[in-house]
């Protein structure tokens, strides 16, 4: 449940409707003493609190929710209309707030770092609770030796089916926001390290508990590689400023960092010679470095890789553009041979968090050709793809040579 603080009635029931729009409970409060009272009796996943208001302001409710081991960790959203200078925005910070928004307020970006700091509490939810059975597993252990394998054995279904249901959550996942807290990883590390303790200690002898266990720390890590690629992706908002960029250069950075992958896989990667254009470097290096990993991941299994990178100048921003040697736009194709896919599917492959292959064979979480749809965007630029299944795919990227 998510906790509106303002002492304006008419903001909360305004913020409380968008909210409700989006199936998300809500309750509220009209000033910080409410404020306190209501969040000492229910927990709550999520504050979004107004700055200014009588009585204990909003910086006071922080910093008291902050000094309290149980409401510590609860994330609060400050929204203020007047207080929007930065000395108002860094004590937002320092008493304890993950956001500071100033009004007015764009409602499509608040939704979606609600809705991330919502799934976040789902998830740390679902780690405590895969925590609390490792626990269980241990004192069931040393209390009842003689049928400890139809317990772990009953245990261990129920954690994976806890696995699952997570995995499931993660799919589902179709928007975030780029405000994701560094913090995250530090519980992650602690349960990995906690669970690995209990493995060296506890469950030295028995196969299942410890096949179970490193399923479980498979898990973390695979939720810290996510959270690193939602940082990455959120960084995407930032302001950075072009500068002249040669693309051969970011290009052989990119291939230079795959070598030993090229190597043992035995792929050839051929390019042609790329523009020089307006671009933030490191962005359009992510972007090389996704398109070229996915090549090799999604390599058939008949021929080794084969990757074709080619350029041409454009007339138009179109994925169907003439060329023109003097044209203000260039065509960038990264092509492989690899398993390819059905292009009913193009759609989703951009879409945050969706994949068309089996996680099981081929890792990843899903956000790599997200993450280069966005930086391609914020370049003024497009980005398509052309494929059939078995027969390779070809991603095609259209960038203006100057940056407006």
């Amino acid at each position: 449940m998510v906790l509106i603080v303002d002492d304006i009635k008419a903001n909360i029931i305004a913020l409380k409707k968008t909210l409700e729009l989006h199936n998300i409970d809500v309750d509220s409060a009209e000033s910080g003493e409410e404020a306190l009272r209501k969040i000492l009796k229910t927990n709550y996943c999520l504050i979004i609190m107004d700055v200014q208001m009588p009585g204990l302001d909003g910086f006071e409710v922080v910093k008291i929710l902050s000094g309290n081991k149980r409401t510590k960790d609860i994330p609060v959203i400050f929204l203020s209309a007047l207080n929007i200078e930065k000395k108002y925005i860094f004590k937002g910070y320092e008493t304890g707030a993950v956001e500071y928004i100033t009004k007015p307020v764009d409602t499509d970006l608040l939704m979606l770092k609600v809705k991330t700091f919502i799934k976040i509490y789902e998830q740390q939810n679902e780690l405590k609770g895969i925590k609390d059975l490792l626990s269980k597993e241990i004192k069931i252990r040393k209390e009842a030796q003689d049928n400890l394998e139809i317990k772990i054995a009953e245990r261990t279904k129920e954690l994976v089916l806890k696995n699952e249901e997570l995995e499931m959550k993660n799919h589902e996942l179709q928007q975030f926001a780029w405000v994701v807290s560094h913090d995250l990883n530090e519980p992650i590390r602690k349960i990995q390290i906690f669970i690995k303790i209990i493995k060296d200690l506890y469950l030295t002898t028995d196969a299942k508990a410890i096949d179970y266990v490193d399923r479980t720390i498979k898990s973390a890590e695979r939720m810290q590689t996510l959270i690193t690629d939602l940082l990455a992706y959120s960084r995407l908002s930032a302001q950075v400023k072009p500068e002249t960029t040669d693309l051969n250069v970011v290009l052989q950075e990119v291939l230079s960092d795959f070598d030993y992958l090229i190597d043992r896989k035995n792929a050839t990667v051929k390019t042609s010679e790329l523009p020089t254009i307006d671009s933030i470097p490191s962005q359009l290096r992510q972007v090389f470095q996704n398109l070229i990993g996915n090549a090799i991941k999604f390599s058939g299994a008949n021929e080794p890789p084969l990757i074709e990178i080619t350029s041409e100048f454009i007339a138009e921003k179109s994925f169907d553009s003439p060329t023109s040697p003097d044209g203000k736009f260039c065509r960038i194709v990264v092509k492989d041979n690899g398993i390819g896919f059905d292009e009913i599917y193009l759609d989703r492959i951009f879409i945050i968090f969706q994949s068309l292959n089996d996680r099981q064979t081929y890792e990843g979480t899903g956000i790599g050709l997200a993450i280069a749809k966005k930086i391609i965007e914020k370049h003024n630029g497009l980005i398509t793809a052309k494929s059939e299944v078995g027969k390779g795919a070809s991603f095609i990227i259209v960038l203006p040579l100057k940056y407006e």
